[in-house]
């Protein structure tokens, strides 16, 4: 726990570096607008497609025939509620997406002159392997969200689904990306193997930031500072570095 509060403690200080802010902060502005411009252009032709395949599930499906008219109004409505819900991490995902891709490469380089000069940059990783790595995260997480959309309807289990799923996504992207740099091969393979499961608690609590109006502006650029902080430490503790006392920063 130490390790993770060292990294949240330096993201937060890497807040004051110039530029840093608004970094980010576009990511989540961008996914705002591309999500909220295609729900005001396309929500009734996407409501009407989960209607469809809604149709086609097993004990779901039959209350949309006939003699149910009040259970398929209450599915309708309960579909529309899904759909709002959904939008938290479509938006989510597709910031996590830009910063994995466009605002990381800022933060790691202003993180790395300040505070890991002294780490070697063994360029184990790639522009290239950053966004093919992305992407399949990207898919996988789509795939699950679909294949678990009736757990959606469960009341609370859409906002449990939506933590874990956007925390897996964001320790897939982030890990690559911030090691890139600096890790050889082997090292970027084995750090977030070996630190998973601190990973995974740092990526579920930022991840709630998710959930804090305003604050979930900047929850997923967030997330990936502390992860660069995180792992770049962890790098300098492998190769023989001892770790800093957060109290002396």
């Amino acid at each position: 726990m130490q390790r993770i509060l060292l990294a949240a403690g330096r993201a937060l200080r890497s807040l004051a570096e110039p530029g840093m802010l608004w970094h980010l902060l576009w990511p989540t502005l961008v996914a705002l607008l591309l999500w909220g411009g295609l729900a005001i252009g396309y929500w009734s032709e996407a409501a009407q497609a989960l209607l469809q395949l809604m149709r086609g599930w097993p004990l779901v499906g039959g209350w949309f025939g006939s003699g149910h008219e009040i259970a398929s109004g209450l599915l309708s409505f309960a579909l529309q509620v899904v759909m709002l819900l959904l939008m938290l991490p479509l938006v989510y995902v597709t910031a996590a997406m830009l910063v994995s891709v466009f605002a990381i490469g800022f933060m790691l380089e202003r993180v790395a002159a300040r505070d890991y000069r002294e780490l070697e940059q063994r360029r184990g990783g790639s522009l290239i392997g950053s966004v093919t790595n992305s992407a399949g995260a990207f898919v996988i997480f789509l795939l699950v969200a679909l294949a678990t959309l009736p757990l959606w309807f469960v009341p609370g289990l859409g906002l449990v689904l939506s933590l874990t799923l956007g925390a897996w996504l964001n320790k897939q992207c982030y890990a690559y990306d911030a090691l890139m740099n600096h890790a050889d091969e082997t090292e970027l393979a084995r750090l977030p193997r070996e630190r998973r499961n601190e990973m995974w608690l740092l990526a579920l609590g930022c991840g709630l930031l998710g959930f804090v109006p305003l604050l979930n502006l900047l929850a997923p650029a967030f997330t990936g500072l502390c992860c660069v902080h995180y792992l770049l430490e962890a790098l300098r503790q492998e190769r023989g570095r001892p770790i800093k006392d957060i109290s002396a920063e």
